[in-house]
């Protein structure tokens, strides 16, 4: 009995953090910032891998900054979640998502020329015990990225 009710406890668990996770995205769809970050715990650590060291900081402070700066340089900008998938080992949920959007000002030393880019983004969401998110891992092809946002030179 106690061995079922612990599965059910942990199969419930997963589903909550999941739910964090697609509550996360629709926020950041609805480019409402204190949303996504009232999902994370005050301490909790964001890691976008393509920035090294520049990329890691406290979600309340660097996410916040990342995220503030994107959605005033991609006013359109946008997401899809094409999975979502439960990483035992890391107790980690892995979120394979579409991001997009087409840039009105510059951003991140990427002068605005009015392109758009399209690019696959993996988040892995780790959780405490309440489902807020403690840290979060975003990696992108950074290069590819730039490289949708500059002008072909013929």
């Amino acid at each position: 009995m106690n061995e079922t009710k612990t599965s059910q406890q942990e199969a419930t668990s997963v589903l909550q953090m999941k739910g964090t996770c697609i509550e996360f995205f629709s926020a950041y769809q609805e480019m409402d910032i204190e949303r996504m970050l009232n999902l994370c715990t005050p301490e909790s650590i964001v890691y976008f891998e393509p920035l090294d060291q520049a990329g890691t900081g406290l979600v309340h402070e660097l996410g916040k900054n990342i995220w503030t700066a994107l959605m005033d340089c991609f006013p359109d900008l946008d997401n899809t979640v094409t999975s979502l998938e439960w990483i035992e080992a890391q107790h980690a949920v892995k979120c394979r998502v579409s991001i997009f959007g087409t840039q009105r000002k510059d951003f991140a030393g990427i002068p605005a020329h009015g392109l758009r880019f399209d690019s696959e983004h993996i988040f892995i969401f780790k959780f405490d015990d309440l489902s807020h998110v403690t840290e979060l891992r975003v990696l992108w092809d950074h290069d590819k990225f730039v490289q949708q946002l500059t002008p072909t030179v013929l």
